[in-house]
């Protein structure tokens, strides 16, 4: 299986440039071979905008949740997107991963809310979610949820190995994509997708450096600074001897 991910600008409330990239993204990434593409945290309505995320947001079902399916499945290839969830008077920083039929395979609430606009704009999730992709049990986080070990360690006890993960990363925090998620992946033999932005928006500036990190903590592929689509083939990682991976969740001794 192949997985890619897009590293790109924050594209802030420009409903209909936000979908135009979707679509050019999963046509590059459906012709590379790619089964999934993981794009950042919040694509839509955008990041750093929290007067949007209140006015801007959307029920699951609604438009954008229905055209992100048919976009995926014109592609005929799977998305993993961020976006700004209504639901009553809550909004959550969610994620929803689109098989390549346009079917949604799982939907997730950020559950670690990072500084005060975050904590401003949304409800904390309360909940993990796993899904079967390619063969592999797969999960979603969002950016600051993949910097906490026990959530990690909690997926991985419950047998997944393939985290796909939109963040929002802002410069100066490049120790998480250098070593905190290769890190993670090496412990728990996990393949971790870490999908950032690139760029500024609104005065924030963003690290890039995405990466998809293999469960020997190695970078597959990685980006720089600057926009990219990249693609990891994880057909090879079958052929891992299991001796190599990390036995932690096996031999791990309470006190």
């Amino acid at each position: 299986m192949k997985l890619a991910l897009y590293q790109g600008p924050a594209i802030s409330g420009a409903t209909e440039e936000a979908f135009a990239c979707i679509r050019t993204q999963l046509n590059g990434a459906a012709a590379a071979g790619a089964g999934m593409l993981v794009l950042p945290e919040l694509f839509l309505p955008g990041y750093n905008q929290p007067e949007m995320h209140g006015t801007l947001s959307q029920p699951r079902g609604g438009t954008w949740e229905t055209r992100l399916a048919a976009l995926a499945r014109e592609a005929g290839c799977g998305l993993t997107i961020g976006w700004a969830e209504r639901e009553g008077d809550r909004v959550y920083n969610a994620a929803t991963a689109f098989g390549s039929d346009g079917a949604v395979l799982g939907h997730y609430r950020k559950i670690q809310l990072f500084g005060p606009m975050e904590a401003a704009s949304f409800v904390p999730g309360e909940a993990y979610c796993t899904f079967e992709l390619g063969g592999m049990k797969a999960a979603l986080l969002i950016c600051y949820d993949v910097e906490f070990a026990p959530h990690v360690r909690a997926l991985a006890g419950q047998g997944v190995s393939l985290v796909l993960v939109p963040t929002a990363n802002p410069a100066g925090f490049d120790h998480v994509q250098n070593y905190t998620v290769p890190g993670r992946a090496a412990e728990l033999g996990l393949t971790i997708v870490y999908a950032n932005y690139c760029g500024t928006e609104a005065g924030l500036p963003f690290g890039g450096r995405s990466l998809i990190a293999g469960p020997l903590g190695d970078a597959l592929v990685s980006a720089g600074r600057g926009e990219a689509l990249l693609v990891a083939d994880l057909g090879v990682l079958g052929d891992l001897p299991k001796a190599a991976l990390s036995t932690q969740l096996t031999d791990y001794r309470e006190l």
